[in-house]
């Protein structure tokens, strides 16, 4: 694997690769890695392509400061893990070499609706942050696929907007992954690493609940009577709910019932001790 921390650097090899009628997939994370991320860069060497994977913590897509400063950065194991899994390239740049006039500088791009319901909602600019750096990340690589995973279902469809905007989907492949679980069924997720050994024992109850609702999307119970049901659980184990909700999968409008006729997915957030955690499933 190589290392790069130059965005010069970087392009350079790049198109050498792309002379060479190389393939690029590009797979972008900010570190503490798990075995989701590196189903990522697996499903990229099994389609025999270049695996660019990034790392790179974004402070524009923290709307609290606190968090960002309590992300996880675990950058020597991470190496490991991708030379491991034959990961070809590692981006590893500095915020000076991704905003080099700063974050203002950097183009902004609207989402819209998926700025007002759900993450959008609950975190103001987040989903702003995550376009800047996504699409300097993608104007830097050039990439022929984008492999992310479905644990952050809303930002992924922020993402396939975002190619949109800018000209991308007929050329860049977007590739969404299945959630990786634990054996209880917690999604892997960086922040999973904050939690203590009494948070974690808990922590799997917001898997339940999502399986729960899935089993009862098409009994004729009312969502609202579910979502009580979920929201009581969690919170008689010490566990916040932030949201617990349904949606159109495929455009985020919130439903007021479940609706079989329409493809739905359940979204929920909540804090386990200090700890946010997301997790979706599709319902139909």
């Amino acid at each position: 694997m190589i290392v790069f921390k130059r965005v010069s650097e970087l392009q350079s090899y790049l198109q050498t690769q792309q002379k060479s009628d190389s393939k690029i997939g590009f797979i972008p994370t900010m570190g503490a890695l798990h075995n989701g991320h590196i189903s990522l860069i697996s499903k990229a060497k099994e389609e025999g392509i270049l695996a660019v994977c990034s790392i790179f913590v974004n402070p524009a897509q923290f709307n609290d400061k606190k968090d960002f400063e309590k992300y996880p950065s675990t950058v020597a194991e991470d190496i490991v893990l991708l030379d491991a899994a034959k990961c070809d390239i590692l981006f590893l740049p500095s915020v000076h070499e991704i905003y080099p006039k700063g974050e203002d500088d950097a183009k902004s791009y609207d989402f819209g609706f998926l700025e007002t319901v759900y993450e959008g909602a609950k975190r103001p600019g987040h989903f702003k942050g995550v376009g800047k750096v996504v699409a300097l990340l993608l104007q830097i690589i050039q990439p022929d696929v984008l492999y992310m995973g479905s644990k952050d279902y809303q930002q992924c469809m922020v993402v396939k907007n975002l190619c949109l905007q800018m000209g991308l989907s007929e050329r860049i492949r977007f590739e969404t992954c299945p959630t990786k679980r634990e054996a209880d069924g917690l999604a892997m997720s960086s922040r999973n690493r904050r939690l203590s050994d009494s948070e974690r024992s808990i922590a799997a109850i917001i898997y339940q609940c999502l399986i729960s609702i899935q089993n009862k999307a098409t009994s004729g119970m009312s969502f609202r009577i579910v979502e009580k049901e979920c929201t009581e659980l969690m919170c008689a184990k010490g566990i916040k709910p932030e949201y617990v909700g349904i949606a159109h999968a495929d455009s985020l409008e919130p439903l007021a019932d479940f609706d079989p006729a329409v493809k739905m997915v359940v979204l929920i957030a909540a804090w386990v001790g200090d700890v946010r955690l997301i997790d979706n499933m599709i319902l139909n």
